[in-house]
């Protein structure tokens, strides 16, 4: 099954930055899983942000983040990124990363980590 560790959010400003990680250990399949980065929000449920297949060619977005949002893949480090670029106050959320794409990531939602909080300022 392995593990996943989210890693970089932090308190930002307006417009600014972050680039988040996600670690895979013990998880031999890496390669060969669409993963996906999903959010919640304050008094939300969760919602699917990114995805990007197995070979890192293709990724989806969800319309609010696309163009703002960069997902990208080491499969041989087993770590995927997401740079966040302009971020907004609607971007405040603890963020996830899984396996699955936007139609399957909810299979896996038993198996989340504890997720790395992003929280924008105005």
């Amino acid at each position: 099954q392995g593990q996943l560790v989210e890693s970089g959010g932090g308190l930002v400003q307006l417009g600014g930055t972050l680039r988040l990680s996600c670690a895979a250990s013990g998880f031999a399949f890496f390669r060969t899983y669409d993963m996906s980065w999903i959010r919640r929000a304050p008094g939300k449920g969760l919602e699917w942000v990114s995805t990007i297949d197995p070979d890192g060619a293709r990724a989806g977005y969800v319309d609010s983040v696309r163009g703002r949002f960069t997902v990208s893949r080491d499969n041989e480090k087993s770590i995927m990124s997401l740079q966040m670029n302009d971020l907004k106050p609607e971007d405040t959320a603890v963020y996830y990363c899984t396996k699955g794409d936007r139609s399957t990531w909810s299979l896996f939602r038993g198996e989340l980590g504890q997720g790395t909080q992003v929280t924008v300022s105005s």
